[in-house]
């Protein structure tokens, strides 16, 4: 069951993924291609979370969490950029 249930996740996790990745291309703005890096970060995140329940690993949960970590700092970023101009004051 539980094999099943990761089969069908995996496949909506790379669906949201490709779905991701063709919006952050033909974004008609800057606002829109942030929105879909973050977007594409929390599913890697989701993939990884998978890939750990199905390895049995916690090294992909630990990776899952630097991923979540470097991506905040990035949106976060890449929005202070757009409204100011500068990253750093």
């Amino acid at each position: 069951m539980l094999n099943t249930a990761l089969a069908v996740a995996f496949g909506c996790v790379t669906a949201a993924i490709g779905l991701t990745v063709w919006r952050l291309l033909i974004g008609p703005d800057q606002p829109d291609r942030i929105l879909a890096l973050d977007t594409l970060y929390i599913n890697a995140i989701a993939l990884l979370v998978l890939l750990g329940i199905q390895f049995n690993s916690a090294l992909y949960f630990e990776a899952a969490i630097l991923i979540a970590m470097m991506g905040f700092v990035g949106t976060v970023a890449l929005c202070k950029y757009i409204l100011r101009g500068d990253i750093i004051e």
